[in-house]
């Protein structure tokens, strides 16, 4: 069993007689990449929540609900006796008004069997064009911290994956000196000299 000795912090930075110039390098290299990472993190991942959010709240305060007809019987029957629907909505073809008067057609969920003319609610954007629902408050603080998280590991893993490149690179640099200088003293060792 070999003997460890206790663990020495931040030892690349101390002074030693046995510490090489490579060793505060890649001291220093290490500490530049953890710091990127966790600065190009953060900084991706709350700018990125943060615009998320304010677009949705920007969809909230312009996208309106607006009453649309129904162009076309919808697929599907429904059940007039219990007022239950064979499905939970279908696609069927609508109609309605933009905010300047234009007609307009698309694509909505409706409940099957609907007929001809029933109202349905749409959402509509500024444009009078058809748009999902806005998300609420609580969704869209979910789904800008999971966006932000997301863009915030991305972005990391560059500056992570650069200071791991750079100390691989370091350490194979370390390992050719370390070869070079055996092979000078190695001889001297075995007390035979070559050449």
């Amino acid at each position: 069993m070999a003997f460890r000795g206790a663990k020495v912090w931040l030892w690349r930075w101390r002074r030693n007689p046995l510490r090489r110039r490579a060793d505060a390098v890649e001291g220093w290299v290490l500490l530049a990449a953890w710091a990127a990472t966790v600065l190009t993190g953060v900084l991706a991942g709350v700018g990125t929540a943060g615009t998320v959010e304010r677009e949705m709240a920007r969809e909230r305060v312009e996208w309106r609900p607006v009453v649309a007809l129904l162009g076309q019987q919808a697929p599907g029957t429904s059940d007039a006796r219990s007022g239950t629907t064979g499905g939970a909505s279908v696609w069927a073809k609508v109609r309605w008004s933009g905010p300047d008067g234009a007609a307009h057609t698309g694509q909505a969920r409706v409940r099957p069997g609907s007929g001809v003319g029933t109202p349905v609610t749409v959402w509509t954007d500024a444009q009078g064009r058809l748009v999902t629902r806005p998300a609420t408050e609580a969704e869209a603080r979910s789904r800008s911290a999971l966006v932000g998280s997301l863009a915030g590991l991305f972005a990391a893993s560059v500056p992570f994956a650069a200071g791991r490149a750079l100390r691989a690179r370091l350490e194979s640099m370390r390992i050719d000196q370390w070869g070079y200088e055996w092979a000078r003293v190695g001889p001297l060792w075995s007390g035979r000299t070559t050449g």
